[in-house]
């Protein structure tokens, strides 16, 4: 699924059951050495999806270990993100010569706790949610909603280093082209931004997982080519 929502530069692996006999490095594994068995599983298998990504972008297998704010640590080569929720785990990798940052974000099509819609939306998000709620039920439109903040975090936060609220960006869906755009509202404080102002990206719906995912192409030099033409897609977390 990630493959369709990203720029086929960017090397994606994903799974929607847990393999047996994952193989961890010994760092990765003490990390989770009294961990019950669920948080077991997913940690396991999204590091498995991690090294196949590896593998596609001919990078060697390495460990990888949650840094601040419990971003993954990737070799200084390459960019990328990790998901997980029920019934799906997977890792985007790219070389940063080629994008700047990658996000990804995953969650079950189903509604989020009451409450929790009103503590991320912005007023035009909140009544844009509840418009496409209405028209298109098969689409738990908020939890897409809290899934797309995700993926943008997860993006800017490897970028800047700088915290973001759920608030302090303004979300736009196409619910017909399955796009969508994110813009980081002013720093009331009047700050410069350390990153991009926004984010465009892609979404899916499909066998009861939503996923989103955002990849930002390296600046490069008028003129100059190389490989595909970069395009921005979806994924990420705002805390």
């Amino acid at each position: 699924m990630l493959t369709k929502l990203l720029p086929s530069t960017v090397a994606t692996a994903e799974a929607t059951a847990d393999p047996a006999g994952v193989f961890l490095f010994p760092e990765e594994e003490s990390l989770i050495s009294n961990a019950v068995p669920k948080r077991r599983l997913e940690f396991a298998t999204v590091r498995w999806c991690a090294r196949r990504a590896m593998g596609a972008l001919g990078v060697a297998p390495a460990a990888v270990l949650p840094g601040r704010r419990g971003v993954p640590q990737w070799a200084p080569s390459v960019v990328g993100s990790m998901t997980h929720c029920a019934g799906f785990r997977g890792v985007a990798l790219a070389r940063r010569e080629d994008f700047l940052s990658v996000g990804i974000d995953a969650e079950p099509n189903a509604p989020l706790r009451p409450g929790v819609l009103e503590s991320i939306a912005l007023p035009q998000e909140l009544r844009r949610t509840r418009e496409l709620a209405w028209a298109m039920p098969e689409v738990a439109w908020d939890r897409l909603l809290f899934s797309i903040k995700e993926a943008v975090y997860k993006t800017w936060f490897p970028l800047t280093g700088q915290e973001l609220d759920f608030t302090d960006a303004l979300v736009s869906v196409d619910a017909v082209q399955e796009t969508f755009t994110a813009r980081l509202l002013p720093d009331p404080a009047g700050l410069s931004p350390a990153g991009p102002t926004s984010f465009s990206g892609r979404w899916s719906a499909r066998d009861g997982v939503l996923l989103s995912a955002i990849a930002v192409p390296a600046r490069r030099p008028a003129g100059s080519t190389h490989g595909d033409a970069p395009r921005m897609c979806a994924a990420g977390s705002i805390r």
